[in-house]
């Protein structure tokens, strides 16, 4: 499954590695979904060249659909690319677990086009469990490295945001400073 961890294939994976881990540490979530684009782009051409089209062309997807969600928070635009991962389904997949990375692109596009902050990430985690089992079956060290690395960043910084948002609602409401008693 693992033969050839320098082939060009392999090396697109380890660049969705470093350009994965750099976006899950991102607490901005514009940069966030710009490194996510990134990364998808370097998913795209290796996983073609892994010859996984339905994985290949779920990157795809998702670079685009990361980058529209940019700009919308629209419920129907969401639709539309979970609809593009469905008949990419049905066109593509021809064993069972090709569907896998098209339905963490599509937990990946609710995340992104409803979710926010801690809520998104932890959706993305869901798709990131996903992507997991795609990229064994696949035969992806780079993109199997990624996503295991990915699941324990992204845990690492909602924990982060939560201690954040816990210390900001912790912090007393202060007000004017007090008077002078010097006469």
């Amino acid at each position: 499954m693992f033969e050839h961890w320098l082939d060009t294939a392999q090396l697109f994976g380890y660049a969705a590695f470093f350009l994965g881990v750099t976006s899950f540490l991102q607490k901005n979530d514009i940069r966030f979904k710009l490194y996510m684009s990134a990364e998808c782009v370097a998913y795209l051409v290796h996983f073609t060249l892994l010859g996984n089209p339905a994985a290949g062309a779920s990157s795809l997807v998702s670079m685009t659909r990361s980058l529209v969600s940019i700009y919308s928070k629209s419920l129907w635009i969401a639709l539309l690319f979970v609809a593009i991962n469905v008949g990419l389904g049905l066109k593509l997949a021809t064993v069972w677990w090709n569907w896998i990375p098209l339905i963490a692109s599509s937990v990946g596009t609710l995340a992104l086009f409803l979710l926010e902050g801690i809520q998104m990430r932890v959706l993305m985690l869901l798709g990131t469990a996903l992507w997991i089992v795609n990229n064994v079956l696949s035969g992806s060290i780079g993109g199997t490295a990624l996503e295991v690395v990915i699941a324990i960043t992204n845990t690492y910084t909602i924990y982060k945001m939560r201690v954040k948002a816990h210390e900001a609602v912790a912090q007393p409401l202060t007000g004017p400073a007090p008077l002078s008693q010097d006469t």
